[in-house]
Formats: structure tokens, C-alpha cells, sequence
């Protein structure tokens, strides 16, 4: 694993629309080393959070840039605002980091996890590339991770660092933040990454059998709801056992999940 920091003088990368990209990794090797990782800086620095790039980290960038547009989270910049002065452009990327997190928080509407459930249009191979991406989740990651440092409030929506959901057939932020939450307060799962299709959730140890079929059955109805093909797909079968054995979780949030597991 090789690990440089942003703030080095010419770091081999751009920020791109990671704004508080903080370090970025080379050879990150797995997902669960991923996530040792990120909880080590949390354990260092508990005053900030860390949310880390999955798959397609240009493609991730591109696409959160324009979900950054979203007329709900979108905050226009101050008039007289100088782009060439460091201090103001730190400042302003403060501001509109807070005013993201605080309308993902406060919204009402399709953010709801009831009206997410079978919003996303899915077939019986998205099913399949969902159980096989979280039997092989390290298949996930790019060649360069961005791990951004961000200064939210432990309340705060963690997607406002890296909104995501940008074509109209794809879950969008809100709703992507209503999964974050119901996972969180019913399973245990906190986002870890955020990637152009997927993203990536952890919990503290795996899940026991009767929380991996709890689990389960919350991802039957997200995907799969008002469906009677894909809800007694074989897969719904196999993911207990798979996800007991890991305290990872990954969900595509895009109408070509299979597409872009391939």
C-alpha cells in the first residue's frame, strides 16, 4: 500500500471534485484494508470523518460534480468571491460542504426509505452482480483511492462530502442517504466509500445469522420490491452467509449494476 498526502508540494494527483481530499493510496490490496486504514484515522483524528473513493475514480468525480448541481444541495458562491485566493476557495468549499449536509438532512420527500424501495429499475443479472460484488468486493476498487478528511458533525449525512446519483435513472443523493441512514440505524452499517456505481458500508463485526437474514430481507425490498421475480431470486438465498463472514457491505446504486460490475 503506498500513501502519499494532497497538502505535499505537487502531489502526483488532482483533487478533482474531491474537495478535502486528504491522502491518496496506491495498491490498497482489499477492502477490509481499506477500512483498517480509514479506521485508524478516525481513531487519530476523531474531529473529522474520512470517506474514501470506490470504482471509477474519474468517472466518480465527473458525477459527483454534477449531483453537486442538484438545485437542493447547490449553493451559489458570494459575488465578489476571488477563486485565486487559497484562504476563500477553503472557505467557500466549507460552506457548501455544511449547506449540503444540512438540506440532505433536513429534506422530506423520496429521501424516505419507504419510497426508495423498488424505485431503482433492476434486473435478475443486477441481483447477480450484487451477490458477486460483495463475494469479491476488492474487485471494486481502483488502481488510486482519494480519501477525503471532512469536517462534519458525526450527524451529518457523510454523503455531503461526495454526493453521488447523478443520471436520472440512478438513485440520487437523497435517496442514497436514506439507505445510509435506515442501514445505519437498523444494521449497523456506516458508509465508507462512495464510487461512480457502487458504495461500500462497514459495521463493527460481521453481522450474526439473524441480523445477516434481517439484512437481507431490507435488500430484497430495496431492490426488489413489487417484483415477484426478483424477490424470490436465488441469490436473496446465498447473501446471508456470505455477508456473515464480513463486516463490508457493497450496494450499486445505478440502473446497470451488472453493466458496470463487468
Amino acid at each position: 500500500m503506498n500513501t502519499g498526502f494532497f497538502a505535499q508540494p505537487n502531489p502526483p494527483y488532482r483533487r478533482a471534485n474531491y474537495n478535502f481530499a486528504y491522502q491518496w493510496i496506491e495498491e490498497v490490496g482489499s477492502l477490509a484494508a481499506l477500512l483498517a486504514h480509514v479506521e485508524a484515522l478516525r481513531a487519530a483524528d476523531p474531529a473529522h470523518r474520512y470517506l474514501c473513493t470506490l470504482d471509477d475514480i474519474q468517472q466518480g468525480s465527473y458525477t459527483s460534480g454534477h449531483a453537486s448541481q442538484d438545485d437542493r444541495l447547490y449553493l451559489d458562491s458570494p459575488p465578489d468571491m476571488d477563486w485565486d485566493d487559497p484562504a476563500q476557495e477553503a472557505a467557500w468549499d466549507l460552506q457548501a460542504l455544511q449547506h449540503r449536509a444540512r438540506q440532505l438532512r433536513e429534506a422530506q420527500g423520496p429521501q424516505r426509505w419507504a419510497d426508495v424501495c423498488g424505485s431503482l429499475a433492476v434486473s435478475a443479472s443486477d441481483i447477480d452482480a450484487l451477490l458477486a460484488a460483495n463475494r469479491a468486493p476488492d474487485l471494486l476498487l481502483d488502481d488510486v483511492v482519494y480519501i477525503q478528511r471532512l469536517p462534519l458533525a458525526e450527524g451529518d449525512p457523510l454523503i455531503a462530502g461526495q454526493p453521488n446519483g447523478y443520471f436520472s435513472a440512478d438513485w440520487d443523493s437523497f435517496q442514497n442517504h436514506a439507505i445510509h441512514q435506515h442501514l445505519a440505524e437498523q444494521h449497523g452499517y456506516q458508509l465508507l466509500a462512495m464510487g461512480a456505481a457502487w458504495m461500500a458500508l462497514a459495521r463493527v463485526q460481521p453481522p450474526g445469522a439473524a441480523q445477516a437474514q434481517a439484512l437481507v430481507e431490507d435488500l430484497r425490498a430495496l431492490y426488489a420490491q413489487g417484483n415477484e421475480a426478483l424477490l424470490a431470486h436465488a441469490g436473496w438465498q446465498a447473501l446471508p452467509a456470505l455477508l456473515q463472514m464480513q463486516r463490508t457491505l457493497v450496494l450499486g446504486y445505478t440502473e446497470d449494476m451488472a453493466d458496470r460490475w463487468e
